[in-house]
């Protein structure tokens, strides 16, 4: 099977969409499939092209096997929202015209974020008469409504719903990421006998071992590993509220660190509250690469994965959780709905309610007061994910879903 698939982002860019896709399409090449992806420089999230590419109106590499077509894009960094919106809609066009001129593959795979991915490859299914699989990661424009971004009666709101609409009902196959999805979909009336899922997972061929001592990560990190180390790893958005991270920190005593590893639209809005109001146990660190994640993983005793509280994320499974699971650290679930039941089932988490600090601190206390906690419930998060998240089952399961629809 001949595969074009479309995405924002991609290897060597490391958020959640390029590492399903990469890991994805590694898999197909495995069983026989070609794919060719089309997608941008790599810049995610700083909006500064990695090293070794130049943003260029088309360029060509290859990688683990699948072509690469990269095309020009407007580049802004992952904050603000108008500029972001230009970003899209450059990648949009560029990718359109580079799918078009592209030859005939037996199947489109669009994948969101971003939507207007989506609509791109709507077009080229449609001129190239060729089937078209969504893949949806996150619902728009709902997400950008649930974070304040733009206001849910307004007309760029509405139309875009209608747009959405019209090309979940005009695809061959649709690809959730989440049951919620999903059922979400069917409300809206589209064909649920066309709506499958596959969720996120974690990719075990991923190095898992630490390559430095302890003593070398304290050192080039400045960490104080004495104190109970509680990490958030990922990106600093408008939707993951870690204000809650500041509230706590601002109540527990200083045998406590917060440390913070990523970039994001509010970073430097955190970074300037937490000088402001003198908090000093919170630590900022720049986006690192896996390597460095499970290096500093040694000195970590519980992960936070945190989002604002709203309906919109109920629906939602962050992949933050299966890396969390990975490192065999017990999580702290400020996340309600369907991912909340993964983590129950898996009985490696202490769920708080989202935003609310003293409940994020009584968890803290909780497990520093039972360090056995700690190890018991990452051992428990380890053996669930590996048995029932495997990104290359999962892989599988999609390749054969999209043979047998289309």
């Amino acid at each position: 099977m001949k595969i074009l698939f479309l995405t924002d982002n991609f290897f060597p860019e490391t958020n959640a969409p390029a590492k399903r896709t990469l890991e994805h399409c590694k898999k197909w090449i495995d069983l026989g499939c070609k794919i060719t992806v089309i997608t941008g420089v790599p810049n995610f999230p700083r909006g500064e092209i990695f090293n070794g590419y130049k943003n260029k109106l088309y360029q060509i590499e290859k990688i683990h096997g699948i072509i690469v077509k990269r095309v020009w894009t407007f580049i802004y960094p992952n904050k603000g929202f108008f500029l972001r919106i230009v970003d899209y809609l450059s990648f949009m066009c560029s990718s359109l015209i580079c799918g078009l001129l592209s030859s005939k593959k037996d199947v489109i795979i669009a994948t969101s974020p971003q939507f207007f991915t989506l609509i791109s490859g709507f077009i080229i299914s449609k001129i190239k008469k060729v089937p078209l699989v969504l893949e949806i990661r996150d619902l728009w424009p709902e997400s950008i409504v649930s974070v304040g971004a733009i206001k849910e009666k307004s007309f760029v709101i509405t139309l875009l719903k209608k747009i959405a609409i019209f090309l979940y009902n005009r695809s061959e196959l649709i690809i959730c990421v989440t049951n919620s999805f999903k059922n979400d979909l069917i409300k809206k009336g589209v064909n649920k006998n066309k709506i499958k899922v596959i969720p996120n997972g974690f990719e075990m061929d991923n190095s898992l071992q630490p390559n430095k001592s302890i003593s070398e990560v304290v050192k080039r990190y400045k960490i104080n590993n004495e104190k109970f180390i509680i990490s958030f790893i990922g990106t600093i958005g408008m939707a993951h509220g870690l204000e809650i991270i500041l509230e706590a920190a601002h109540k527990v005593s200083d045998d406590f660190l917060f440390l913070v590893i990523g970039e994001g639209a509010r970073k430097e809005i955190l970074i300037d509250k937490a000088g402001k109001r003198s908090i000093d146990n919170i630590l900022f660190l720049d986006h690192l690469e896996w390597q460095e994640i499970v290096n500093i993983n040694q000195i970590i005793d519980v992960h936070l994965v945190h989002l604002i509280k709203n309906n919109e994320f109920k629906k939602v499974i962050p992949s933050k959780i299966f890396e969390s699971m990975a490192l065999k650290k017990p999580i702290i679930m400020g996340v309600e709905g369907e991912s909340r039941k993964i983590l129950d089932s898996a009985k490696c988490a202490i769920n708080i309610e989202p935003e609310n600090y003293n409940d994020f601190v009584k968890a803290i206390h909780y497990f520093k007061d039972n360090p056995q906690k700690i190890v018991t419930k990452g051992v428990k998060g380890f053996n669930y994910m590996r048995e029932n998240y495997s990104r290359k089952i999962l892989a599988e399961k999609m390749i054969e879903i999209i043979k047998s629809s289309i």
